[in-house]
This record gives C-alpha cells, sequence and structure tokens, in this order.
C-alpha cells in the first residue's frame, strides 16, 4: 500500500461538509483520498510539506482540443466561421499523421498538467484508427485522467460537417474503446457528435444512440455563430432532433445562441453545459452561455477550447469567465438607472465551476472536483510565500485571482505526484520536445499558411 500526507497546508476542499481548514492534512492511499483534518499522524506515509502553500482540488477542463498544441500561435486573429472552419478543420486537420495526434496530444496534457489542470475533455479529430490510438497513448503518456472524445475524422470537411449524413465510425469507435480505454482507469471514452447544426436529423439521433448503447457521453457543439440559423433559418429550434433525447449523459460545448426556454428544458433534463468565454469572445461564437445557465437553476463547466489560439492555463478561464458575466449583469443593474452594490458570481462559483461543475459535466462527481474521502486524489498545491500571493487574506480569492501556472507548485493525478516543486517530472518533455517542434513546422508548412 502507498501512503502520502500532505501536511500542514490551507485545504480548501469544496465539500460543504469538510469546508476550508487551515494548517491541515489530507491523508492518501492508493491514489485515494482517505482523510481530511488537522494532525493527522500516518505510519510510513511520504510527507508532501504544504506549508505557506493552499491545497485545493485538480482543476477539469471539459472541452479542448489538444491535438492543435503543436500549432499554437496561428489562430489569435481568427475567427471560428472564418480561418478556423476554413485553416483548421477544411485543410490543417486532415493533415494530421498519427505522430501529431501523439505530440499534440501529449505536450497538450503535460501543459494542462503543469497548469493545474488534472482532467480534460480531449475532443479529437481522428484521421484513423491509429490517429485515434496514438491520441489516447498521448494521454496515458501524460498520465492525466482524462476523457478522449473520438468525433468526426478531420480527413474531409465536407463529408463529416455541413448537413452530413455520415455516421460516427462505429467499428473503429468500439475497437479502440475495448483495446486502449475501458480497462484504464484514469480514462473513458466520449463521443464527439455534430448534431443537428452540422449533420442531418437521422444521423444526430443515431450518434446520439450509439453513444448510449455503449454507456460514454456525448458532447457536441451547438448554437455557436449563426451557424444554426443560416442552415436552418426560421424553422431552427434549440436541440432540434434531439429534443426529445437530452439527459445527463449529454454535454453542450458553447450553446452562445440558444433560448431561455430551451437551456431551461435541458438543464432540468440534466444537460451540462461547457462555456469556453475566451476563445468565444474571440471567435464570435457569440455571448457566453454562462447567464442562461445560471438563470435556469444550473452552473456551466469552463473550458479552453482551442489551444492552437489560446493557452491552456485554466485559470484564466476562471477569471475571464466570471468577469466577463459579472459585466453583463452590472450593466444591467446600470441599465436600470442603479447602483451596482454587489458581484453576481462569486469567487468561489468559479472555482466550482473549474472543479465540481467539471467533474459533473465529465460523469465523474464521484470520484474528482472535491478533497472528499472516498474520491480519488487529484490534487493541486499553490504557493502562498510568494510576492504575488502574498499575503493570502482569502484562500479562495488567492486562487482565483492572484495565483498563475508559477505559483503551481505540485500537482498530483490519482495520488501520483506529476509536477513537483514547480517541475514537470514525465521525462517526455524533454524527450520528445524536437519532434514536437517539427511536427507544428511541417504542419503549418503544408497547410500553406502564410503566418
Amino acid at each position: 500500500m502507498s501512503r502520502t500526507i500532505i501536511r500542514n497546508g490551507t485545504v480548501v476542499s469544496l465539500d460543504p461538509e469538510i469546508g476550508q481548514l487551515d494548517e491541515a492534512d489530507v491523508l492518501i492511499e492508493d491514489g485515494e483520498i482517505i482523510e481530511v483534518g488537522r494532525g493527522l499522524s500516518p505510519s510510513n506515509a511520504e510527507v508532501i510539506d504544504a506549508d505557506d502553500h493552499i491545497v485545493v482540488p485538480g482543476f477539469v477542463d471539459s472541452h479542448i482540443h489538444l491535438a492543435q498544441t503543436q500549432v499554437r500561435g496561428i489562430a489569435g486573429d481568427w475567427s471560428l466561421m472564418g480561418e478556423y472552419f476554413d485553416d483548421m478543420l477544411g485543410n490543417i486537420t486532415g493533415l494530421y499523421r498519427p505522430e501529431d495526434m501523439y505530440l499534440g496530444g501529449l505536450f497538450g496534457a503535460l501543459e494542462k498538467l503543469y497548469t493545474g489542470t488534472t482532467t480534460a475533455l480531449d475532443w479529437s479529430y481522428p484521421n484513423s484508427l491509429e490517429h485515434g490510438e496514438r491520441a489516447v497513448d498521448a494521454l496515458q503518456d501524460a498520465g492525466m485522467r482524462a476523457v478522449y472524445t473520438y468525433g468526426p475524422p478531420g480527413d474531409d470537411a465536407a463529408k463529416w460537417w455541413y448537413e452530413s449524413d455520415v455516421g460516427l465510425p462505429e467499428g473503429k469507435i468500439r475497437e479502440l474503446h475495448e483495446e486502449k480505454i475501458r480497462d484504464d482507469d484514469l480514462l473513458s471514452l466520449a463521443l464527439g457528435l455534430r448534431g443537428p447544426d452540422f449533420c442531418t436529423d437521422e444521423t444526430a439521433r443515431s450518434d446520439l444512440e450509439l453513444a448510449r448503447e455503449l454507456g460514454v457521453l456525448s458532447t457536441i457543439h451547438m448554437g455557436a455563430a449563426l451557424w444554426s440559423s443560416s442552415v436552418y433559418g426560421d424553422d431552427y429550434q434549440g436541440f432540434g432532433a434531439l429534443h426529445d433525447m437530452l439527459g445527463p449523459d449529454v454535454n453542450v460545448a458553447h450553446g452562445n445562441h440558444f433560448a431561455q426556454e430551451d437551456i431551461d428544458h435541458a438543464v432540468e433534463q440534466g444537460v451540462s453545459f461547457s462555456s469556453t468565454p475566451e476563445v468565444e469572445m474571440q471567435m464570435g461564437h457569440g455571448i457566453p452561455v454562462t447567464g442562461k445557465v445560471l438563470e435556469a437553476g444550473g452552473r456551466p463547466a469552463w473550458g479552453v477550447d482551442v489551444c492552437s489560439n489560446i493557452s491552456g492555463d485554466m485559470g484564466s478561464q476562471m477569471r475571464i469567465g466570471m468577469q466577463l458575466q459579472r459585466m453583463f449583469d452590472n450593466q444591467a443593474v446600470l441599465e436600470n438607472d442603479e447602483e451596482v452594490s454587489e458581484v453576481s458570481i462569486s469567487a468561489r462559483d468559479t472555482l466550482e465551476m473549474a472543479t465540481i461543475e467539471g467533474a459533473k459535466a465529465l460523469n465523474m462527481a464521484d470520484e474528482i472536483g472535491t478533497l472528499t474521502p472516498g474520491k480519488r486524489a487529484d490534487i493541486v498545491l499553490i504557493d502562498t510565500d510568494d510576492f504575488m500571493t502574498a499575503p493570502s487574506h482569502s484562500p479562495i480569492e488567492t486562487v482565483v485571482f492572484q495565483s498563475d501556472p508559477s505559483h503551481i507548485e505540485t500537482v498530483l493525478v490519482d495520488g501520483e505526484p506529476v509536477k513537483h516543486d514547480g517541475e514537470l517530472l514525465n521525462p517526455k518533455v524533454d524527450e520528445e520536445f524536437e519532434r514536437f517542434v517539427a511536427s507544428g513546422q511541417r504542419l503549418i508548412d503544408e497547410a500553406g499558411l502564410d503566418l
């Protein structure tokens, strides 16, 4: 039995029964949180000193495309319906070889771990079964907890998007699940559905039925930009053909243009929403769905989305998503000729959206998201003995407002350190770096992009 104790930290458990404890310990055995409290004295335990540190659950990114990591820095001035659809989905994605999937996914996952994200939903466009296998290899080699999402292949945008009548490749999905994912405790499978925004009604329903037959999560890009209305016109009605099929095994990415009544219905059915505020603000998706989900009595989960555009740091999404919603809510008060006397969404809210709500969205609420005995030990230690974070009068506000990846000193996944003393422990950071850079350069060159 392996045993570790995180000793003498400020523990922000996010568990309402445990709360926040100063000078507290977290005891871990075989990757499971056994006890959270003060003065724990287990025998034969490896000690991680958390003095002058905040101890929080690992962040959960509910929506990201990790394989785009080696083409960072190309999409900062792109729009969704302009360059991104043409140059990424219509060009670069089709050029990926299996090793490109591996290298992008590996370094994307390593960035997530470095910045405190211990779990991510990797929305993937595998051009073949081998592409999918290498993408899964990347997640396994990085040591991150992940939901590998098998989406439509990236080899033919006209075939897989734009009112496609071609279903997801069932045989390849089943084989990947059986051979690479099902028996891995850190991995699970999801299906990346196009939904009625991008495929026929029959195809949308069939893909969702396949996911339910496999017993896996369905995650769908829907309601972004004006794509839906441009395809369906006045006939577009929210979830369309999926309206009567919604449930807690459905996750919606974006959802910017859904009517409030559609959000109300979805939240009532247990659907989760992934808001990726920074990318949505830039690329023209529309106003993030955050406010509508809150109005419906739910809470969204945060995600990064397009890492060819922005960094993988979830702290940025916590701040941007929260402050953007505060701005909209404040403006509504001001336009009513009233002064703003309180903020509408708190620092704790946004931190929980990056942890608890992410876990719920990925159907992992029983495993991760809070520091609760019985859950897996996905844990982040944030340094507060630093001129940028000290003094930490309110630990949650320090995490949300003052800390950045340089303050994330230690990260554990399933009880195993993957980052310590501010450095990743995985040797592949150095071993694969040159291949990673070369992969990105080849993709840019072959795509013929003029950067």
